[in-house]
């Protein structure tokens, strides 16, 4: 039999040129998912393999349980300054004292919630924590610190400007900057400041050993982070008149540089009496000093 000479045309149906289109756009499209896919996956692998190393879950604890001790307390304090009517100083110990209770909840098991640097500082110069976590530590605790300021000045951005007619003003009877660090009052000079922020942050840190040692007494399991709370109220209501017991460079230094940064000035940072200490005027460099003391 012989072959045509001329090539037979080939005779495609209706319904398969409709499809010859769309096949390789299909196929594209289900290669592009499935890649997207693979990226999305080991997105997630990579990352819950960051989260299972153990210095990244510390930092985050400390960064979130100081950040939910700051909100609770600068809260009441922004209530205190800005609404006599709705607050007041045992308010505001009590929001503090119960904010430490919750950020113990929050990270205890993980880095045993310090949320302060000189109590973190203390544990290093005891050897109960490596020196190489100090500054892991203590940047999750500025930074949830710094975070907790940054919430609370957009939280209550429009009670401060309406107390202070428009200005954002560090002393006078509208300022508002204590509301995030504190400040000495006209009666108390540097060094009394100084001296009796260091006494404080022992105080604190002798009864916070006292509260988790265990061939001593302590804390029954499960109140230790009641125990440790009431502790920061009792502190406050007997012994924080006079500097607002700060005894914690987390609590005060990063909510005085968002002040810096959001408006009030470098008043914030001001200084008098003592040319270059001017960083003793808040309560910054005390309690590591007092960490130390109630060793």
């Amino acid at each position: 039999m012989a072959w045509p000479s001329t090539p037979v045309p080939l005779h495609v149906p209706m319904a398969l040129k409709s499809l010859i289109p769309v096949l390789p756009a299909a196929l594209g499209k289900r290669r592009s998912t499935r890649s997207s896919k693979m990226v999305s996956w080991s997105w997630k692998t990579r990352t819950q393999q960051i989260l299972q190393k153990k210095l990244v879950r510390e930092f985050l604890a400390e960064f979130m349980s100081t950040y939910v001790m700051m909100v609770f307390g600068l809260g009441s304090v922004a209530h205190m300054v800005l609404s006599k009517k709705h607050g007041s100083y045992l308010a505001v110990n009590l929001a503090f004292g119960f904010g430490v209770a919750m950020g113990v909840h929050v990270a205890g098991n993980i880095s045993g919630a310090h949320m302060n640097a000189a109590v973190t500082f203390a544990n290093c110069a005891l050897g109960r924590l490596p020196w190489r976590k100090f500054p892991v530590y203590v940047l999750g605790q500025f930074l949830g610190s710094f975070l907790a300021a940054a919430t609370i000045y957009t939280l209550f951005y429009t009670a401060i400007l309406h107390f202070s007619g428009g200005q954002l003003m560090v002393t006078g009877p509208v300022a508002t900057a204590g509301i995030f660090a504190t400040y000495l009052p006209d009666y108390m000079t540097l060094w009394r400041g100084f001296l009796n922020e260091v006494w404080l942050t022992g105080m604190l840190q002798l009864c916070l050993f006292a509260i988790t040692d265990k061939e001593n007494n302590p804390a029954l399991p499960g109140t230790q982070a009641l125990v440790i709370g009431i502790l920061v109220v009792t502190i406050g209501m007997s012994l924080g008149m006079n500097t607002g017991y700060a005894i914690n460079p987390s609590r005060d230094l990063p909510p005085r540089i968002f002040t810096f940064i959001a408006g009030w000035g470098k008043q914030v940072f001001r200084w008098h009496h003592l040319c270059g200490l001017h960083w003793l005027h808040h309560p910054t460099g005390a309690p590591e000093i007092g960490g130390l003391c109630g060793i």
